[in-house]
């Protein structure tokens, strides 16, 4: 079997998969369709423990109503299920969900998450059927189409959200201009090992954790991995934080940095982009030859 038979078939595989996810989607039947969906509110926050793991290391209190006795249920932390909650306060809102019938096997979120149709499995075997098309139409015609195939719709998807980018910039930057000033301190430092079972070797990771209290009285507990130097060390170290009213979860410890960031990050976007662009353009100028 040559190139040809392989990607027809390579192809022809994901394209049922994609089928397959997209009538089961349609038949409400997916695992995110089975998923129940609900808001909750932290009602209670533990003591961290210094040296723990970031996983489930700040204890939390969950409150949220069964939909279906219309029950309030009370819940603790999720153990590494889910996302690791990582600012925490009485009385926020977070995302709380659990599979269909199973509620002991709930799930934390840092925002309420919308229903979802389980669409990502089919689009993720659609763009391995897109690939595969632009390698079968470069095999089978000329090697550029795999230039125009590949980098033309990167090119029309970052054209797409580079207005986007450059909105969520400037609110970015409006918000940080209205911040409040407040004291903070950073209370622990969790330590999560990782040992890469190839070679042995040991991964480490640190994640400084900050309290700080905003100006209306809400205590935070937060995760803070940006902007604190010689992080192994920082615990008791007294810190300035800045974060958005009425938005803790926002705080940052240098507002100076994180513009240079959003600016960095902006201008990649753009060259990316540019990049991408002329991929394209050169695979068609190839083409035409």
């Amino acid at each position: 079997m040559g190139w040809d038979g392989v990607l027809l078939l390579w192809c022809a595989a994901w394209g049922a998969v994609a089928l397959v996810g997209a009538v089961r989607s349609l038949a409400g039947v997916t695992e995110a369709q089975r998923t129940v969906r609900l808001a909750g509110r932290i009602r209670a926050v533990g003591p961290v423990r210094d040296g723990g793991s970031r996983i489930g290391g700040i204890p939390v209190t969950v409150v949220y109503r069964d939909p279906a006795s219309g029950r309030e249920v009370v819940v603790e932390g999720d153990d590494g299920r889910g996302e690791t909650l990582t600012a925490v306060w009485v009385g926020r809102e977070i995302g709380v969900s659990h599979p269909r019938g199973r509620p002991q096997e709930h799930r934390f979120a840092n925002a309420p998450e919308r229903p979802a149709r389980g669409l990502a499995g089919p689009a993720g075997a659609l763009f391995a059927l897109y690939a595969g098309l632009v390698a079968l139409a470069a095999v089978r015609w000329a090697w550029p189409w795999a230039l125009v195939g590949t980098a033309g719709p990167w090119a029309l998807l970052g054209l797409w959200y580079l207005p986007g980018a450059v909105r969520d910039r400037r609110a970015k930057r409006a918000r940080l201009a209205g911040t409040d000033a407040v004291p903070g301190r950073i209370v622990a430092v969790f330590r999560d090992v990782r040992v890469d079972e190839d070679d042995g070797s040991t991964l480490t990771t640190l994640t400084p954790v900050l309290a700080f209290t905003t100006r209306d009285g809400t205590a935070v507990t937060a995760h803070c991995t940006a902007h604190l130097a010689d992080p192994a060390r920082a615990r008791g170290r007294e810190v300035t934080v800045h974060h958005p009213p009425g938005d803790p979860a926002g705080f940052t410890l240098d507002p100076a940095a994180d513009r240079r960031s959003w600016g960095w990050d902006l201008a990649v976007h753009v060259i990316v982009l540019v990049l991408l662009a002329a991929t394209a353009a050169t695979g068609v100028v190839l083409l035409r030859r």
